[in-house]
């Protein structure tokens, strides 16, 4: 087995190994909030013509399940090596700065996807969800997962105790994937709030999945995927730059 792979099979375990509380843990939250909000609001609220509102919910919070989850693994996994100070065994290894975030993200795309899949079989046993469009939930559930690996990349290098690596998550991460348009259609919004949450790059990675479940979204499929693939290749590129240079690494 090669280095990166290597990595990468460290990588798997680490959350692997804990998957009660990295895999089953998330997969209860969303499970909650869907039992919750659908119970309470599934008589009064009705987004698209031919959904339920608990059926609405399920593409969202198994999107929001899997953003947050790829994020926090490899945000967690480096801020650990940081202070734990394991990190030079790393550095002193002949891997490159590309098998890093190979390593790295390939490990967030699988815990997010498993995440994500884990949520939509849970939510199965409560409200039947069928798939319109698989290659389009596969295309945005792959983007996100890779966008939030890479963004976790960044915030783990740029964080040098957990407190700070906490602050990015709650006041960046999770705002942003709660105001997405998990629990609402933005049409239902004020035209002011519209333009916020189209501001919003999370907005597009939900609108397109749900769309890949439904057949139908808020904005058009295409454009939310301009606006997904460009984002991640923008945070791609920035996690692989931050690691080519050694950023908060080598001091």
């Amino acid at each position: 087995m090669t280095g990166w792979k290597m990595l990468l099979y460290k990588e798997v375990l680490r959350f692997w190994r804990v998957a009660g509380q990295t895999i089953a843990g998330p997969v209860l939250t969303a499970m909650l909030y869907l039992l919750i909000f659908g119970n309470v609001l599934d008589e009064h609220v009705r987004v698209y013509d031919a959904v339920r509102y608990t059926a609405f919910l399920v593409p969202g919070l198994a999107m929001m399940s899997l953003l947050q989850n790829a994020f926090a693994n490899s945000a967690s996994s480096l801020i650990m090596a940081k202070v734990m100070g394991n990190v030079v065994f790393l550095l002193l290894s002949p891997l490159t700065y590309v098998h890093w975030f190979l390593a790295f993200v390939g490990a967030s795309v699988l815990r997010g996807l498993l995440v994500g899949a884990g949520v939509f079989l849970a939510a199965g046993l409560f409200v039947p969800v069928g798939l319109a469009h698989p290659l389009w939930v596969l295309a945005f559930a792959l983007l996100g997962a890779v966008l939030m690996g890479s963004l976790g990349i960044v915030a783990g290098l740029w964080a040098e105790k957990f407190d700070q690596m906490a602050a990015f998550q709650n006041f960046v991460v999770m705002p942003m994937t709660f105001l997405s348009g998990v629990f609402y259609s933005t049409h239902s919004l004020p035209p002011l709030w519209q333009t916020v949450s189209r501001c919003n790059p999370f907005f597009y990675m939900i609108d397109g999945f749900r769309y890949g479940v439904f057949g139908v979204s808020d904005v058009g499929v295409w454009h939310s995927l301009a606006v997904v693939g460009s984002s991640t290749l923008l945070v791609a590129a920035l996690a692989l730059q931050l690691l080519r240079s050694g950023y908060r690494l080598r001091s």
